[in-house]
């Protein structure tokens, strides 16, 4: 029984551990997370304990093992497998126009109410996008870094849940037939929403991100 006991505070120590690492904003979301075998030594466990940890958090949302390639960070707080499957029932136009219609709403709110530190982090996740190759960074199928800290900005919980259920329900049914922006032009659309945000411009924050939408996860006609 006390081996079970110290076996379950271990595995809830490295829960712990792990999510804090995310919501914290330390492993950004869309980067690679350290391997199995490094967080076994870090943190003095066996592999089981890791494997059981990095399971339960890719069951709520927040963390997607690919194969050959590592497990990554998807988003910073714990997504409902609920919402994630009602977003399922509906046709991926409406789920693209309803992802839209938030992250508009999140760019006015985060113009008007962000502080110095959720600007530094905007500024950060700007930043390290760039045309280098990464190996700790996969992108996926849905927006990055930039677009949940974000969400985080507007400091509306419900908003941050419901983005993250949108997330992760397109994740699963996105395919080739959705138009992407190159990486130039998405870089320059974060660029301008980034710019209104600091100058606290909600309308032009707004405007900027309208057409980045518009661009960006598109369903052909």
């Amino acid at each position: 029984m006390a081996t079970r006991t110290r076996g379950t505070a271990r595995s809830q120590a490295v829960l712990r551990y792990l999510r804090q690492k995310i919501v914290s904003g330390e492993w950004p979301v869309n980067s690679k997370i350290p391997t199995e075998p490094e967080l076994m030594d870090l943190l003095g466990v066996g592999r089981t304990t890791v494997r059981e940890s990095v399971r339960t958090l890719a069951n709520l949302g927040m963390l997607e093992t690919m194969v050959s390639r590592g497990t990554f960070v998807r988003s910073q707080l714990p997504v409902s497998s609920v919402l994630a499957e009602f977003m399922a029932e509906y046709e991926l136009t409406d789920v693209l126009g309803f992802r839209r219609a938030l992250e508009v709403d999140a760019a006015w709110l985060a113009a008007q109410h962000r502080t110095p530190e959720q600007l530094e982090s905007l500024r950060q996740a700007v930043a390290a996008d760039t045309d280098e190759a990464d190996e700790a960074v996969e992108r996926g199928e849905t927006p990055g870094s930039f677009h949940h800290t974000l969400l985080e900005t507007t400091g509306n919980p419900l908003m941050i849940a419901v983005y993250g259920g949108a997330m992760a329900g397109l994740r699963e049914r996105l395919s080739a037939d959705v138009t992407r922006e190159t990486p130039e032009q998405r870089r320059a659309d974060h660029a301008e929403i980034l710019a209104a945000i600091e100058a606290q411009d909600a309308p032009a924050a707004a405007e900027a991100m309208i057409r980045h939408a518009k661009r960006d996860l598109v369903l052909p006609e």
